[in-house]
């Protein structure tokens, strides 16, 4: 994942694109901040690709949010500057699951864990975070 995030910089840079540049400068950035605080955690190699994949889905929530604010303040021209850089930061997610693939995920996840109750949510969220990250909105 890192390469693909690196080359995806180089493309931007090559191309002149800044709002891509721009948008792989942040993504780099949250990356080194995460692999500083693994490494502060005992980690030497820094995060794992599960864990670049929640990174990256946490900052596509916090640009939907911010476009939403944009839009409902009357400023859609920010509001379009966030939506484009949700866009980029997609392009390194794996294909999300249709809602079919999702209900029989979930069900079958519920089937293996065995789950009877409420209260084995969080086995089976963990049990799907694990098998479907970055393919699913949790």
């Amino acid at each position: 994942m890192r390469e693909d995030i690196a080359a995806a910089m180089k493309q931007a840079l090559k191309d002149k694109d800044q709002l891509g540049l721009g948008t792989m400068r942040l993504i780099m950035a949250a990356l080194k901040d995460r692999d500083i605080a693994a490494r502060g955690n005992g980690n030497p190699d820094g995060i794992t690709d599960d864990d670049i994949l929640g990174l990256l889905e946490t900052m596509i929530k916090q640009r939907t949010e911010s476009a939403k604010m944009y839009n409902d303040g009357g400023r859609p021209e920010l509001a379009a500057a966030e939506e484009a850089e949700i866009a980029i930061i997609k392009r390194f997610l794996p294909a999300q699951l249709s809602d079919d693939e999702m209900k029989s995920a979930i069900a079958a996840a519920i089937e293996q864990k065995s789950a009877a109750s409420i209260k084995d949510m969080g086995v089976v969220m963990g049990f799907l975070k694990s098998n479907y990250a970055g393919q699913m909105d949790f």
